[in-house]
């Protein structure tokens, strides 16, 4: 899990990270994730975001590609 606060995706674009793919779909849990592919030079990540079960926020998830 990552620790880019509330707003994962704004975070890492500050970084210099690009999108470069989105797509929505229904979760094991029943949630619905969001994926997105970002780019960074030679660099590539799928980042994951859902709801929280419990509690407010989101959580993000960074898969290295």
């Amino acid at each position: 899990m990552s620790d880019l606060g509330d707003r994962p995706i704004s975070a890492l674009v500050s970084q210099g990270w690009e999108v470069k793919n989105y797509f929505a779909s229904l979760g094991s849990s029943g949630t619905i994730e969001h994926c997105f592919h970002m780019a960074r030079r030679t660099e590539n990540k799928v980042v994951r975001l859902r709801e929280k079960m419990m509690g407010k926020g989101v959580v993000a998830e960074e898969l290295d590609v």
